[in-house]
């Protein structure tokens, strides 16, 4: 029967190290947890004995090293977040059946189409099946599972709870992929009918504005002051005005595609990220929906990690690391400075001047109560109510305010183009 190396946390909290007997791992882990061990890492020891033996033979008939299938090296495609949500969900649902892990991910991993995800679950499974834990071998693959991930499911390992873990943390991924989509439709209609009108407008000025202008040249008559600048404008933007170079059609159309690579070089920036940040979160209306939607995803972060169990220390740390707003993650570096210090968790973001006083009086009843992590999770979904109220409330307020500034585009050149007009024929009739 095989032998395993152990680390494993006692009643106390304490780590135990030692071997065992055991079938497969599983088996291991099983009889560890009758003896009121909470595994942390399995390792099996019959591969360092053979090469042992090996060694000892005078190092004939050395053992091949077994290539895995699951490593590659080239991978086609991404793991999208849809993807892992359904992994997690598949994967409670079959850890709450009672099936082994190794083969839980055996059947989630032929389920998937070739790609990237699935050599990150050949992987797993084939760490898994050596004697590693989950959260370690997932942890050996950052690309797909990241550090709030890995550190979710180490602490469902040690207390026992994989599958309500799993739950949790598909729940997790689920609400804040909801919030993405809604933030991203409000932004798809507005962003489409601005480009379609800044296209069309720039095809009106190089192609329809210099014929009036020749007609116009034709009846020689003095043209309102209007109607000069429209041509002017005009003008550039074909590229006729004197020593003009470049079109001004050209950084038209092609200015929303710099002011994208723009934000994107200052966001590599520390400096430029955080003038960035700052500058959004003082936007009016989207600064607000910007504040709540951070504010609802580092509470609900900090709560399902501190619900799993992870010390608080390691969790106000993965929390900051994903959260994308510079100015919230000082404010969190704070927080953790100040719980280690043996103080509370309110009092930083007070200073800060982050959050709401709600939000800050709610996480101190939390502390106090020993409910913290219900309260934080009350927060988000407080201010996920409210980010989607604000978010319907601006895709309603949108199109009206687009249909009016459209409006005024169109009456600024039918006035310019048709006032010399009405002035010609008023020539023509006398």
């Amino acid at each position: 029967m095989p032998t395993f190396r152990y680390e494993a946390l006692n009643k106390q909290g304490k780590t135990e190290k030692g071997s065992i007997s055991a079938a497969n791992s599983e088996d291991a882990m099983a009889r560890l947890r009758a003896q009121n061990f909470f595994p942390t890492s399995i390792r099996e020891e019959k591969l360092k004995k053979a090469r042992k033996s090996a060694a000892a033979a005078g190092g004939k008939d050395k053992p091949k090293k077994k290539k895995k299938k699951g490593r590659t090296t080239i991978n086609i495609g991404g793991v999208s977040q849809k993807q892992l949500t359904n992994f997690t969900r598949q994967l409670s649902t079959l850890q709450d059946a009672g099936l082994p892990i190794l083969r839980s991910l055996s059947i989630l991993e032929q389920q998937q189409k070739p790609g990237l995800f699935k050599n990150v679950l050949m992987n797993v499974h084939d760490d898994v099946s050596g004697g590693a834990t989950l959260s370690d071998a997932m942890a050996a693959n950052p690309k797909a599972f990241n550090r709030l991930y890995t550190k979710m499911i180490a602490a469902g390992e040690v207390g026992g709870v994989l599958d309500l873990i799993l739950q949790r943390l598909a729940d997790f991924m689920e609400k804040s992929a909801k919030l993405k989509r809604k933030l991203i439709s409000a932004m798809i209609y507005p962003a489409v009918v601005i480009m379609i009108s800044v296209t069309l407008v720039t095809a009106v000025m190089y192609f329809v504005i210099p014929k009036f202008q020749e007609t116009f040249n034709d009846f020689d008559i003095d043209l309102p002051g209007l109607t000069v600048w429209l041509i002017e404008f005009s003008a550039w933007i074909a590229g006729k005005e004197p020593n003009q170079t470049i079109p001004g059609a050209v950084p038209v159309l092609l200015s929303p595609i710099g002011f994208f690579l723009f934000f994107k070089l200052m966001r590599k920036l520390s400096f430029g990220q955080k003038i960035q940040d700052v500058m959004i979160l003082y936007m009016p209306i989207f600064g607000n929906l910007v504040r709540l939607t951070t504010i609802a995803k580092f509470t609900r972060t900090l709560g399902t990690l501190i619900h799993a169990g992870v010390p608080i220390l390691d969790a106000i740390l993965i929390t900051r690391d994903t959260t994308s707003n510079m100015v919230y993650r000082n404010a969190l570096n704070a927080v953790h400075d100040s719980v280690r210090s043996g103080e509370s968790l309110g009092e930083p973001l007070r200073k800060a001047k982050v959050c709401d006083s709600l939000v800050v009086n709610m996480i101190e009843v939390g502390e106090e109560t020993g409910d913290l992590d219900v309260m934080l999770n009350k927060i988000a979904d407080n201010y996920d109510d409210e980010a989607d109220t604000i978010i319907a409330s601006l895709v309603s307020l949108l199109e009206p305010i687009i249909i009016v500034i459209l409006g005024g585009i169109v009456l600024v050149i039918v006035l310019a183009l048709f006032l010399p007009l009405t002035k010609i024929l008023e020539d023509l009739a006398k």
